[in-house]
């Protein structure tokens, strides 16, 4: 249960998250437009969960994709939707508090 609660929020338990932000991750907050404006990681760009399927295109020839949110769900679910899409480098980060602790 612990296991699943970690996956929904907690981001990727076996990823080194600072290794893979600091070679340049691309930064996707998927929060929406207003939360992002309110706060946000230095260099990671904003792409709502719902335009994740529309944005595809922004996804693709990235070494590594760090999705974030508030919380570690939407990012959860962001990360299923780029994985059924093909794409195998996708990190959860969880929050985007957790990310911005990482980024200098």
């Amino acid at each position: 249960m612990m296991n699943l609660f970690k996956q929904i929020f907690g981001g990727d338990a076996t990823v080194d998250l600072e290794n893979i932000i600091n070679e340049g991750a691309f930064l996707v907050d998927v929060r929406s437009p207003g939360e992002f404006a309110s706060g946000h990681v230095k260099g990671s760009v904003n792409i709502p969960l719902d335009k994740v399927n529309a944005q595809l295109s922004k996804f693709q020839n990235k070494k590594n994709i760090v999705v974030f949110c508030q919380s570690g769900g939407r990012s959860s679910q962001a990360k299923s939707i780029l994985e059924q899409s093909g794409l195998t480098n996708v990190v959860n980060g969880g929050t985007w508090n957790k990310v911005n602790q990482f980024v200098k």
